[in-house]
């Protein structure tokens, strides 16, 4: 059976690749309807739209730039007047502009913290007010990172952006759980997606020595946390942050 109702809209930022395209997989395998939110890859996100209806399920693309808090509003614009509701939020968008930080830039610092977190809050926002509207509740899944859990060297802005997404998330969870609405945080560690394998072979050697379990994830072992979140088997977990990194940061 099904985790989710016919009928259920889920939207996911960042679906055209990587880890929100896993995501958007698994959400429509277990029967929501899902928009596949992207920003400038849009044959990525015909193609994950593709493969969801190719599987019997349910999917649209839907493009937005998330660091834009206008394009996000035109976003759920659309969403309101074509699905009429939201019941699931994944905020998976997010980049890297990698620099050690007395060589960081201010624009690079903000150009992280403007798609990763601000993007997060756009969108937080913007799927809360539609819920409470609605009074249905809903689920919203962020997608941080170990480095905002434990910091990493070279990423002061991206630890920076992801640590915040872990409080954001705590803070907005308190304010909404008495309107049915559950906030959670996945934390991934090292996953084998283009963030990964841009980082070169001899960093990729260094990071996987750090790994209990020798090895890096798969977006999929990343997508199966966050349906779990997304459904109502998680129904009395709200406020947490669960790591997935082969025992990294344990």
């Amino acid at each position: 059976m099904a985790l989710f109702q016919d009928g259920t809209i889920a939207l996911v930022t960042g679906a055209s690749s990587g880890i929100g395209r896993a995501v958007a997989i698994d959400l429509a395998k277990q029967g929501a309807t899902v928009l596949v939110n992207y920003r400038s890859n849009a044959q990525g996100a015909k193609e994950v739209v593709a493969q969801i209806k190719n599987s019997g399920g349910k999917a649209a693309a839907i493009q937005a730039d998330v660091s834009d808090a206008v394009a996000v509003e035109k976003m759920f614009t659309i969403i309101k007047r074509s699905f009429g509701k939201i019941d699931v939020l994944v905020n998976n968008s997010g980049i890297t502009r990698d620099s050690f930080l007395i060589m960081m830039g201010k624009q690079v610092f903000d150009d992280v913290m403007k798609t990763n977190c601000y993007g997060c809050f756009y969108c937080t926002q913007a799927a809360v007010r539609m819920m409470c509207a609605a009074k249905t509740g809903g689920a919203i899944v962020n997608i941080a990172s170990t480095s905002g859990v434990v910091g990493q060297e070279g990423q002061a802005n991206y630890s920076a952006s992801k640590g915040a997404i872990i409080s954001f998330s705590k803070a907005v969870a308190k304010e909404y759980a008495s309107k049915g609405i559950r906030v959670n945080t996945v934390a991934p560690g090292f996953i084998n997606t283009k963030m990964t394998t841009a980082a070169g072979n001899l960093l990729q050697e260094k990071y996987l020595s750090y790994i209990p379990q020798g090895r890096f994830g798969e977006p999929e072992e990343v997508a199966s946390v966050v349906t779990f979140l997304a459904s109502s088997l998680s129904s009395y977990i709200t406020g947490k942050t669960i790591v997935v990194d082969g025992g990294l940061t344990m």
